[in-house]
């Protein structure tokens, strides 16, 4: 990892989460604590859970996020949330094309860049999801998969403060499943090769996290991967121990 990108370890909590689960972001907030300085933390609880962990959370090591985002500021959609709700309520970066929104809800790259545009708009950093399916791997089209989604799902204008890249191969999400190194670093350096033509220099600031089933026994050996600047963590955020767990693998 470049020394100038500080590593990130942000927890997607996806539709999981109750009042109660203060309790145990309470721990994570306890063990930030104690951590290396050199690891930035984030968790995406539900939408219903933001104000009341971002108040939480204040003053602590932990920043707070969402999990997706309309591409609006306001209007009669019913049932989303905007980019400026979510700042409002205390959240400092946002999750958008998340493969399971690009499956369950059919959201094409250009959605996701609108969704990013708008978390840019409401001040939030927008961490924008590629991957590939068992599928697309099987049959060689990790790359152009991954590079297509790059292309039309991060908008024009992107800084290392503003953009986040995860990449989540699909078929490892919540499977068990994970890609060898090589294959990690293998997509991660055409991403930040990516990066870079498009965006020179800033391109070469922006963390990569990676995302599919990252858990504290393979954190270390993950994040070691070059261009690996962190990691988008789904189940194992969800208990205090596993998530600053891999939080670890950063001394």
């Amino acid at each position: 990892m470049s020394q100038g990108r500080r590593p990130l370890v942000a927890g997607n909590w996806k539709m999981n989460g109750l009042k109660a689960s203060a309790a145990e972001f309470a721990k994570i907030i306890q063990g930030a604590a104690g951590l290396s300085a050199k690891v930035d933390l984030l968790v995406c609880p539900p939408a219903t859970l933001v104000m009341a962990f971002a108040a939480q959370a204040h003053g602590s090591r932990v920043a707070v996020g969402g999990q997706d985002c309309h591409a609006e500021p306001s209007g009669a959609f019913t049932g989303d949330v905007a980019a400026e709700m979510l700042a409002d309520a205390g959240a400092t970066a946002v999750i958008v094309g998340h493969s399971e929104r690009r499956a369950f809800h059919r959201e094409n790259d250009a959605q996701v860049a609108a969704k990013a545009r708008a978390a840019w708009r409401a001040g939030l950093t927008a961490i924008v999801c590629v991957g590939e399916s068992k599928d697309q791997r099987t049959s060689g089209e990790t790359l152009a998969v991954v590079g297509a989604q790059l292309d039309g799902s991060v908008p024009d204008g992107a800084t290392p403060d503003r953009l986040l890249i995860a990449y989540e191969p699909v078929w490892a999400i919540g499977t068990g499943l994970t890609p060898t190194p090589s294959d990690v670093a293998e997509v991660h350096g055409f991403i930040r090769e990516r990066l870079a033509v498009r965006f020179g220099a800033v391109g070469q600031g922006v963390r990569i996290l990676y995302g599919g089933s990252v858990k504290p026994s393979n954190a270390a050996e993950l994040m070691a991967v070059a261009n690996v600047d962190g990691a988008l963590v789904g189940g194992a955020s969800l208990k205090a121990d596993d998530f600053l767990g891999i939080a670890r693998a950063y001394g």
